[in-house]
């Protein structure tokens, strides 16, 4: 589930009702995870998850290092302008595909999960980070759709916290290997 983890507010669509629901699960190991995973890197967006942190970070900068100073890349056909610096507004999978094979910055996604859908779809991602929580919620946005391309990864590190939430690393592993039970 993608929806609204961060607070009550955040996402409605389609009637979701359970806004926040990540945040009954934070302890002190969530805590440095989040510290790793918000490491200064520039950012891939979609127009919505950027509509949302464009509300709320540039002034709560002193939670997320760098969050103003890193490029923020927003993947949308409506908007063209925004006041946030450093941010620059793509078009089309080609824009994306262009910075991705850049020299630049390593590309971090958070939320955005029909740009995410686009991204598997189109063998672009290179690395994912899991929060497996431990509650079910039904209805609401999904990680995977039924377009993602068959892809294989690779654990890089896995951390469990006391109130049972299961962060995962995984690094894409080429194609999806099968076999035979019993073989």
């Amino acid at each position: 589930m993608l929806q609204a983890p961060s607070g009550p507010d955040e996402d409605k669509g389609s009637g979701f009702k359970y806004g926040g629901w990540t945040l009954p699960y934070g302890d002190e190991t969530t805590r440095k995870v989040f510290q790793k995973m918000m490491k200064p890197a520039d950012l891939l967006l979609g127009r919505k998850t950027f509509d949302v942190f464009e509300g709320y970070w540039p002034k709560h900068a002193d939670n997320w290092e760098g969050i103003n100073d890193v490029t923020k890349y927003v993947f949308s056909k409506s908007r063209k302008k925004s006041d946030w610096k450093n941010t620059v507004f793509l078009k089309s999978l080609a824009d994306i595909k262009k910075i991705k094979k850049s020299k630049g910055s390593a590309l971090k996604i958070w939320g955005s999960s029909e740009l995410i859908q686009l991204l598997l779809k189109n063998d672009l991602v290179d690395e994912l980070w899991f929060g497996i929580y431990p509650l079910t919620l039904g209805k609401g946005k999904k990680l995977f759709g039924n377009g993602a391309i068959p892809a294989a990864f690779t654990l890089v590190e896995s951390i469990v916290t006391t109130s049972g939430v299961i962060f995962v690393n995984y690094n894409r592993a080429g194609k999806v290997k099968t076999g035979t039970v019993g073989a």
